[in-house]
């Protein structure tokens, strides 16, 4: 079972690096997604196995058998996923208004030209439109 939780884990941070490395904005943030769940699994895969194991509440003596599962792996992967959703809201909602702006979710169409390789001459009706002009005062 370990084997298969392990490999389970790889090939979902395979899957994410993948199409983080893509060229539009939907699969870098499917990427993001994966990445998190990939972590969640390999955080409960780390922990001990829950099975044979009694929940971790206290009997009529109030003290604890040892024989209890370990509630903070599950802990956290709760605090994890509820986080990871909220995360993942916030940047759809970024993606539908850069896609709603832009018409296009490409990266490279996004970036725009590359300065460096634009030619560096001033144009006289940009230098016109960005000089100051007199403000017309009116006099009684």
């Amino acid at each position: 079972m370990i084997l298969l939780t392990a490999l389970t884990v790889g090939l979902i941070f395979g899957v994410s690096i993948y199409m983080l490395l893509g060229k539009e904005l939907k699969s870098i943030a499917m990427g993001v997604f994966l990445l998190g769940h990939g972590a969640n699994l390999a955080i409960i895969a780390a922990s001990e196995s829950p099975i044979g194991k009694l929940p971790p509440v206290l009997g009529a003596s109030g003290q604890p058998t040892g024989a209890e599962v370990d509630p903070l792996p599950q802990a956290l992967i709760l605090t994890a996923i509820v986080i990871g959703f909220a995360v993942q809201a916030f940047v759809l909602s970024l993606l539908v208004l850069t896609w709603r702006r832009t018409r296009t979710v490409d990266i490279d169409e996004l970036a725009g030209p590359d300065p460096a390789t634009q030619p560096q001459h001033k144009d006289a009706t940009t230098t016109r439109m960005h000089e100051e002009q007199p403000v017309p005062t009116s006099t009684p």
